[in-house]
């Protein structure tokens, strides 16, 4: 971006930022429900809990291959529902000229865990990555605080978002990842807000895709097991429970939770706070990390035409050499998603791969198009580079 940031972009910014503070110092707690709900959510987004940490067996389907036996298991920091520092891999490589995931050896993604040590007639361990893999990436498990809200963001804003920095600020310019929602309209592409490269369009098809991929529990609309390490003739003896192995009810609990899931509360406001957040829009951050979204109609009453503030456009962005290689849905190998920065004082480690110990080092970690982010931040005085974190560490 340019050292003045456009005047019409810059007023959204600055109202947006600024009208965080009236939710700050907030008696929420991370993990805590929406205030405001009806009796009847609140059960719902307890019994969703209750799901979500409830561990699942080889019973329940569990397998032939997962990374974890519940969705907690990963989500806990600094309450269930957060994040962790657990990493994923995902492999892939490079035929013809197009990304490749080599789903015939298991990929993209490693199930790192197999049935093997609690079924005594299946003997499968976790996958590894194939030789014939040529991308590896990590990915960090991401916080679902506050996400009923940006599921409730209609599409149109996104392509907005896009249009307005396309106009104003070509060079950070960009664009929603179009996806298939599995629930809604096979046959339509729509914008897909979660995931490190928004390749999932929405919090019940997160749901069902982190139950088959995470735990190897097949749902109606994934009703095909992952085949360790490619080889599916092992589901015939590792495969016992008839699928679909959720019955619906499961993927309905885990969007219930997530969807009444509420925001990361904002930590105290001081005079510092306040002088990082002008560092913030100085610097050209706040061109992709947009500090205020608005949700549209719901019969929800906490999700209605809400103002909410994840520091997120949600868009894509070519990330240059911080891109982790591996293509979902139209985003490339260089982009990634704009991570949200809402919650990140309770981050333990930074970026998609958890590759950076500090903030200051995720921003120095940024490329392509945040890259002259970067050179303001280092182009700044201490003071500044001080007041700056003290912002970002009480979001």
């Amino acid at each position: 971006m340019d050292s003045k940031l456009p005047l019409t972009l810059f007023a959204i910014l600055m109202i947006g930022a600024f009208a965080w503070k009236a939710t700050a110092n907030s008696p929420q707690l991370f993990g805590d429900p929406f205030p405001g709900l009806t009796t009847a959510q609140l059960t719902q987004f307890d019994e969703g809990k209750d799901e979500f940490i409830a561990e699942e067996t080889a019973a329940d389907g569990l397998g032939p291959v997962f990374n974890g036996t519940s969705c907690a298991q990963c989500h806990s920091n600094p309450a269930t529902g957060g994040d962790s520092d657990i990493t994923e891999i995902r492999f892939g490589t490079i035929t013809n000229n197009q990304f490749d995931p080599l789903t015939q050896f298991g990929g993209s993604l490693i199930q790192s865990q197999g049935i093997g040590p609690i079924s005594a007639s299946c003997n499968i361990s976790g996958e590894t990555v194939p030789s014939q893999a040529t991308i590896v990436a990590k990915r960090r498990t991401t916080p679902l605080f506050g996400l009923g809200l940006v599921d409730n963001v209609p599409d149109r804003v996104f392509f907005a978002i896009a249009d307005l920095q396309k106009r104003l600020t070509p060079q950070i310019a960009g664009r929603p990842n179009l996806v298939t929602d599995v629930f809604t309209n096979p046959n339509r592409l729509t914008v897909g807000k979660f995931g490190w490269k928004g390749q999932v369009p929405s919090l019940k098809q997160f749901a069902a895709d982190a139950y088959l991929n995470e735990m190897g529990i097949t749902s109606a609309p994934f009703p095909n097991e992952n085949c360790p390490q490619g080889n599916c003739a092992v589901l015939t003896t590792c495969d016992l429970v008839h699928d679909p192995e959720d019955d619906g009810s499961g993927v309905e609990a885990f969007t219930d939770f997530m969807t009444f899931l509420a925001p990361p509360p904002r930590g105290a406001i001081t005079r510092q706070v306040l002088a990082g957040e002008l560092v913030f829009l100085k610097t050209g951050c706040a061109g992709c990390h947009l500090p205020v979204l608005e949700t549209g109609r719901s019969s929800i009453a906490a999700l209605d035409r809400v103002k909410f503030f994840p520091f997120s456009d949600f868009l894509l962005h070519d990330m240059g050499s911080l891109g982790d290689g591996i293509e979902q849905g139209r985003a490339t190998g260089r982009e990634m998603r704009t991570a949200p920065l809402w919650g990140l004082r309770a981050r333990t480690t930074f970026l998609h791969d958890g590759g950076a110990a500090t903030v200051s080092n995720a921003i120095l970690a940024h490329d392509g198009q945040g890259a002259r982010a970067k050179q303001r931040f280092n182009a700044l005085t201490p003071n500044e580079v001080n007041d700056l974190l003290a912002f970002l560490n009480s979001l």
